[in-house]
């Protein structure tokens, strides 16, 4: 039974939000937990915990479910950020955070089925002086806690070794290639590649995992963090990644790298236009996908505020459900390395053109640049009774590499 007897808010969901959660619970800690579409927002759900854990997807949805939590910060807690988001952006947390609450960051090493059985690696970048005593028995819980400095500690540690681990699956994908294409038998390449040091990672390139345990998109996002200018390993394996990303196999896990570039390598034909549909957001009906990836320019669909469930986001308020719909887009965004800078053209149906001015306030904190090319229209209904907005754009996306 654990000795912290202070309320806890676990910030997250996912392959990696859930297990975490329930094992802190398992472990006797009073948890509130937070997820996307749950009806609880993020400031209640921080309300009176003295430690509030996030662990979210990238940079930019830590720093928009943080900055929805503030108000409901208490004096004296302290944030643990266990999400990969790079140290510069847990400078930018610092800075985000009122100084009366404590910031620690702790990404993790280790992928679903250690953090089932916590048997994770915590690397701890700390308060001042990197002293992390007030949390480690917590962090305790999701497997070894390793205390590693100051803040942003945790955060480079994580991105470094990130920067050996994935390039080194890629290398091994374009090894088998290679060996493919001159007879040599993927199997016993890699029975004699388990005599080497990379015969761990080997082994596990051996049969692409049908679970997702560590997804190609995270992958690749990990890599746009770490892949510095001169970094010439990280910079090639990023772009074999996003090239996987843009082929639609973002959601699919980072093993199956080795099966796109064997078709590569084999001169499979790429295809034209690669559908994708993501997993972080609402599925949709089946009659069309999120968004489609031709090239470099990306189609996103028109996107509306509802959640999981199919019910509306915010029903009768433009506010809420103009916030809910730009949250979307910019998951949509980020799951392709792009940003709302890259946005070519956005187009938005009102069914009350009276609301834009509402409109116009929560699209200036997304789009905050020169504006792109944009029409507004008013329509008499939309899909959905209750639904006052849909939004779909086209986006210029950066080539594979760059």
């Amino acid at each position: 039974m654990t000795t912290f007897l202070g309320q806890i808010a676990f910030l997250g969901q996912g392959r990696m939000g859930v297990p975490m959660a329930r094992r802190l619970e398992r472990a006797g800690h009073k948890v509130t937990t937070w997820r996307r579409g749950s009806g609880v927002s993020a400031a209640e759900a921080v309300d009176g915990a003295e430690l509030v854990i996030t662990m979210l997807s990238d940079p930019a949805a830590v720093r928009e479910v943080l900055t929805a939590a503030l108000p409901g910060l208490r004096p004296g807690a302290t944030v643990v950020e266990m999400s990969t988001i790079g140290p510069e952006a847990v400078r930018e947390l610092r800075a985000l955070l009122p100084a009366g609450v404590g910031l620690v960051d702790a990404p993790v090493l280790g992928s679903v089925g250690p953090a089932t059985e916590g048997t994770l690696t915590v690397l701890a970048g700390g308060l001042a002086g990197g002293d992390v005593s007030g949390c480690r028995e917590v962090l305790s819980v999701f497997g070894s806690v390793r205390e590693l400095g100051p803040l942003g500690a945790g955060a480079a540690m994580k991105i470094a070794v990130m920067s050996t681990l994935v390039p080194a699956q890629v290398l091994l994908a374009e090894t088998f290639a290679y060996g493919e294409a001159h007879g040599v038998d993927r199997g016993a390449l890699i029975d004699v590649l388990s005599g080497t040091p990379l015969g761990t990672l080997a082994e596990r390139l051996r049969v692409p995992s049908a679970e997702t345990r560590y997804s190609l998109a995270h992958a690749t996002k990990d890599l746009e963090l770490g892949a510095w200018e001169g970094a010439s390993m990280a910079t090639a394996a990023r772009a074999r990644l996003q090239e996987a990303r843009a082929a639609g196999l973002g959601e699919r896990d980072l093993t199956t790298v080795a099966e796109h570039i064997a078709e590569r390598v084999g001169g499979g034909p790429a295809p034209r236009a690669v559908p994708l549909n993501l997993s972080t957001i609402p599925a949709t009906n089946g009659f069309y996908s999120h968004a489609v990836r031709v090239g470099d320019m990306l189609y996103v669909s028109g996107q509306a505020a509802f959640d999981e469930h199919g019910n509306i986001v915010g029903e009768g308020s433009m506010t809420a459900q103009a916030e809910h719909v730009f949250q979307v887009i910019s998951r949509i965004l980020a799951d392709q390395g792009a940003t709302f800078d890259d946005v070519a053209f956005i187009r938005t149906y009102l069914t009350d053109m009276d609301k834009r001015v509402e409109l116009g306030q929560v699209r200036r904190k997304y789009i905050t640049g020169t504006p792109p090319a944009s029409t507004t229209v008013e329509v008499s209904k939309l899909f959905m009774p209750g639904l006052l907005l849909e939004v779909d754009l086209i986006v210029a996306l950066r080539p594979a590499g760059r």
